[in-house]
């Protein structure tokens, strides 16, 4: 098996656990009050490192205190990953806020105000000129 792919297969494996250990395993109140959905799950080479990027539903203050209880709480998946991966040594995980799906709202907004404006008269591009 080549080491990129096992990389992929170790990835898959991590945000599969992760995503089971936040529903079940952690016990974080800050944690426990937003709707965090895993994006993407990025591991180094050496599988030492591995940075966990997630998606957050809420207000930026209750987005900040997720994420700080997804720090508190990486050193518990850690001990966790490599007792069900059964690893020796499991990746040191990061959280990375994934601001995508935050984004790709924005736009599709900002598309909805121009589909508005183009349909009640006003052309937006000829204001342009």
């Amino acid at each position: 098996m080549s080491k990129s792919r096992r990389v992929e297969r170790v990835a898959a494996l991590i945000r599969r656990e992760i995503s089971e250990l936040l529903i079940h395993g952690i016990r974080d109140d800050r944690v426990r009050q937003g709707m965090v959905t895993i994006t993407e799950v990025e591991v180094s080479g050496d599988l030492q490192h591995c940075k966990v990027f997630v998606s957050i539903y809420g207000e930026t203050k209750n987005r900040n205190e997720v994420l700080d209880g997804l720090h508190a709480a990486s050193s518990f998946l850690r001990g966790e990953l490599a007792r069900r991966l059964q690893m020796r040594r499991a990746p040191e995980i990061i959280f990375r806020l994934d601001r995508g799906l935050e984004k790709g709202a924005a736009v599709l907004n900002l598309l909805g105000k121009l589909e508005k404006e183009r349909s009640a008269g006003m052309d937006p591009l000829n204001d342009l000129e």
